[in-house]
Order: C-alpha cells, then structure tokens, then sequence
C-alpha cells in the first residue's frame, strides 16, 4: 500500500486533540498548540519530532527512508520519505511524536504573547 499525505492526515486527525494547522506553508498537525507533524516543503517528505537517540536508529538502519538535512542536525526531528515508508511504521511515527508533543509543557512563544495581552 502507497502512503500519502491523506493517509498521514487521517492517522493524525484520529489522535485526541489535533488540530491541522500549517507551518511554514506547508500542512501541519498540532496538538495543544504543540507542533508534532508536518508536510515538508518539498512536498515528498514528512517533518516528524523524534528524540535524538530514535532518529539515530531509524536513520543508521533505514537511511533511504529516514534522513535530516543540516538545518535539523541539532533539533529532535527527522524527515522521512513519503514514498518509501511502511504504513504500519508510518502509524508508530505519528503516534510517538503526538505523544512527545502532548507530553510537552512548551508552549509557542506567540501563544504565550497573546496570551498575555
């Protein structure tokens, strides 16, 4: 079974409290305001929060599906190829970074500014 960014929005939409949103003009999943998924820029590949020592993993055992570019080297997120990820793989990556996300405390600066306001 092909994955594409349908079948990425339905896993996601499933998950407790997500909202769609965008980031950097690209569709994007939240959850509580917290990024935790996204359609890269180059259409084909998926920005997902990960800790560094999973992306390690997935990365040193998969590098043609699971791969960062440099300006991720030093934030937990890895990119990974629409086209060549499994689709049972595809269901654990979302859910971990939704958990990841819903488990984190941080809020984006701009919410806290209008918050405040």
């Amino acid at each position: 079974m092909s994955v594409t960014f349908n079948t990425v929005r339905r896993i996601a939409l499933a998950l407790d409290n997500v909202e769609e949103s965008t980031s950097y003009g690209t569709p994007a999943f939240k959850v509580h305001g917290v990024l935790f998924l996204r359609l890269h820029q180059d259409l084909e590949s998926l920005v997902v929060r990960m800790d560094f020592e999973q992306r390690a993993e997935l990365m040193a055992a998969d590098p043609g599906t699971y791969y960062i570019t440099d300006h991720y080297l030093n934030y937990e997120w890895v990119l990974v190829r629409l086209a060549r990820v499994r689709p049972d793989a595809l269901r654990d990556l979302i859910r971990g970074a939704w958990r990841s996300a819903a488990a984190s405390k941080k809020r984006p600066a701009s919410r806290r500014r209008r918050a405040s306001e």
